[in-house]
């Protein structure tokens, strides 16, 4: 009773958990900044990887760890740790992603001679130690992981780190002044050509804008359709695959995200297939129990696979394109996926919801 009265409304938290929780996402969100957003990302990754592994081994061999369990360790390193306020994409990815934001406007001397894009995109750059963008990276990580256990709290039936990253994205953008679509450099919204033709933004005085290219797609090596489309296709079946040998939804997701430690390190053509790993781990799971054939179950991972790249790459050409910040297309994928494929299991329509709470 004591307990209940104390509890934080609507977050269903002790308040004395959610201080701790408060305080340790506005580290997480400086970390994030410290690290720079897709460093920070990598390291989700890293993380979440070893937690599956250890949620693997433990339903192979049984609880037989003393005293703990079954699932209580992964739950801590995948759970409070991976997607939780150290590295979760909620957190300190969006903080980084805001501290870019940031230093965009605030910073832009600091903008790498080799960079062709806003330096508001730059989410490869760590910013260090310095304060006001640490600063910059906490609040909005706190924002995030608001927004992550209040829409949680309300039931809503998405994905809602990814919901939250993509939120504070588009807050980042409003409160330092960049547009939440920006100006259009093609014939519509959709067209990628001025980028291909390395076209130049047009400045207010008529002139172009030093270095900024017209159109900006968020991957040079991964927007034509085709290609977004045999990726998706690829990362779909390979999490479909790893769903089906060995359980876990969220394995596929992390190895996608190590990888992404090459694209830092500038490896030239790394694709970007987290959302499309989670969303081929997700197909297999909800199709298995509908058909019960594995390669029934693998096929719709594919499909789902290409369809969550496929939304991606629709989302960039939306929202990140045309404007100066970073708005995170696998994160737009995977919460509109979700949120369809959610409300279609509250309809009755789906045998699960994949790995949502519903």
């Amino acid at each position: 009773m004591y307990g209940t009265l104390l509890q934080v409304p609507v977050i269903g938290m002790e308040f004395e958990r959610f201080a701790v929780l408060l305080i340790a996402s506005l580290a997480g969100g400086a970390f994030g900044a410290a690290l720079g957003a897709l460093p920070s990302f990598v390291f989700t990754g890293f993380v979440v990887f070893l937690g599956e592994g250890i949620a693997i081994l433990q339903r192979e061999i049984g609880s037989e760890i003393g005293a703990v369990e079954a699932g209580d360790i992964a739950t801590g390193v995948t759970g409070t740790i991976g997607f939780g306020a150290v590295t979760g994409p909620h957190i300190a990815f969006a903080g980084g992603v805001a501290a870019t934001a940031y230093a965009g406007r605030k910073y832009p001397e600091m903008e790498p001679d080799d960079w062709d894009y806003h330096f508001g995109k730059n989410i490869l750059y760590a910013f260090g130690t310095k304060p006001d963008i640490l600063a910059v990276g906490a609040i909005f990580g706190v924002v995030g992981m608001l927004i992550t256990r209040v829409m949680g709290g309300l039931g809503f039936p998405t994905d809602n780190i990814a919901l939250s990253v993509v939120a504070t994205a588009f807050l980042a953008r409003i409160v330092f002044g960049y547009p939440i679509v920006g100006k259009v450099g093609g014939s519509s919204i959709l067209d990628m050509s001025p980028f291909e033709r390395e076209e130049k933004r047009v400045a207010a005085d008529g002139g172009t804008e030093t270095g900024r290219l017209a159109t900006e797609p968020w991957l040079p090596h991964q927007y034509k359709w085709s290609g977004v489309t045999a990726i998706g296709l690829v990362g779909g079946l390979l999490g479909g695959f790893i769903w089906l040998r060995t359980g876990s939804i969220f394995m596929g997701y992390a190895i996608s995200a190590m990888s992404l430690l090459f694209l830092n390190l500038g490896v030239e053509k790394i694709p970007v297939t987290h959302h499309i790993t989670l969303l081929g781990a997700v197909g297999a799971v909800i199709a298995m129990p509908a058909i019960g054939s594995e390669l029934a179950a693998l096929l719709a991972a594919g499909a789902f696979g290409a369809i969550s790249g496929l939304i991606g790459e629709l989302s960039q050409r939306v929202f990140y394109s045309h404007s100066g910040t970073h708005v995170d297309p696998p994160a737009m994928a995977i919460a509109a996926f979700m949120f369809v494929l959610g409300l279609l299991y509250l309809a009755g329509l789906l045998p699960n919801a994949g790995y949502l709470a519903l």
